[in-house]
């Protein structure tokens, strides 16, 4: 499958000759939810959450003074247990008593006409003690984290599973599961990371295998809401995982119910410096996993320019743009990229 390019695309609009007949301004049907266009706000950490986890005024107003316009939009990673907590003011979703402030901060969303997806996450052996007064955990031992052993997944797919159900409850529209930026989840799939020698190390069938049951126990959970994964795609390192790896990976995500691709990086973090001031420095790989899934795939990586960003629609690079930063500057940034798209339709 990973040399497979699909010509023709039912879910994400049809290609025609290489070029795609829709831009960043259309629509985009996703499993019955419409996206009104193609912008993402993608999940970013505001610490602005309680220290306890809890969503904020503050918090809310942030989400609030960005949603006009959006396609879609992806509230920050937020941790699944203590233990996977990565800093403070995170939000949290770990315990029934957060699902009060989420739904909050989902209806005001929902208010301005936006869909509204929780990315999920466990941090793994980057969350420090200082935070969670514990110690991390990881696929393998290292200076400061335990290997987790083979009986103690399960608990750690349930603890996606239950973080999911109380995203339904808050009434979010789906949710993300974070498999990307050298968090838990990726901590297995990169042979950087992963040194196990059972059957979730060693071979990419095995690295893949607890991400798969986290997800599929995700999936048991949002019913007909939306499913995301943010796929750590390369760590630009050459021993780490493959872009053949990463095409293989999203084909199996697919085929167990994610809905959504949201390429990234891996280890590598997601913005690598060396990178930076490269417009959309994550979309070839984006693209190149687009070859292989009929789920919409969604591109980032430096992103500013609205024009810069329909073409990559156009061009069928990918299905959604992601915008990070310059919404963070500019809350009024998708607002001014649909009227631009509109000027030029005239």
């Amino acid at each position: 499958m990973a040399g497979e390019v699909k010509a023709f695309r039912t879910a994400v609009g049809r290609v025609w000759g290489g070029i795609s007949v829709v831009g960043l301004g259309d629509p985009l049907d996703v499993k019955g939810l419409t996206l009104r266009n193609r912008i993402v706000m993608p999940p970013m950490q505001t610490g602005l959450a309680t220290a306890a986890g809890a969503v904020t005024p503050d918090l809310i107003a942030h989400y609030v003074a960005r949603a006009r316009a959006l396609g879609l939009l992806i509230v920050e990673h937020s941790y699944v247990s203590q233990v996977g907590k990565l800093s403070d003011r995170q939000v949290g979703v770990d315990d029934d008593a957060r699902v009060e402030g989420l739904e909050r901060l989902a209806g005001r969303v929902h208010a301005m006409g936006t869909p509204i997806v929780l990315q999920i996450n466990h941090a793994g052996r980057v969350a420090r003690s200082a935070v969670t007064g514990l110690q991390s955990v990881a696929p393998s031992p290292t200076d400061a984290a335990r290997g987790l052993a083979e009986t103690e997944l399960a608990a750690v797919a349930d603890a996606f599973a239950v973080a999911a159900e109380r995203a339904m409850a808050a009434g979010f529209d789906g949710v993300e599961v974070h498999g990307a930026h050298g968090f838990l989840l990726n901590q297995f799939t990169s042979p950087l990371a992963n040194q196990r020698g059972d059957s979730y190390g060693g071979s990419w069938e095995n690295r893949i295998r607890f991400p798969l049951a986290v997800v599929k126990a995700v999936k048991a959970r949002v019913g007909g809401r939306l499913l995301l994964y943010r796929l750590g795609a390369v760590d630009l390192d050459p021993a780490g995982t493959s872009m053949e790896e990463s095409q293989a990976f999203a084909a199996r995500l697919v085929a167990v119910g994610v809905d959504v691709i949201d390429v990234s990086g891996g280890l590598c973090g997601s913005c690598p410096a060396h990178l930076q001031g490269v417009p959309g420095f994550f979309v070839p790989y984006a693209s190149q996993i687009k070859e292989v899934v009929e789920v919409p795939v969604i591109g980032v990586g430096g992103i500013t320019d609205a024009a810069f960003a329909d073409r990559l629609i156009r061009d069928g690079r990918v299905d959604l743009v992601a915008v990070g930063r310059s919404l963070l500057t500019d809350a009024a940034w998708a607002v001014k990229a649909v009227a631009q798209m509109q000027a030029h339709s005239r």
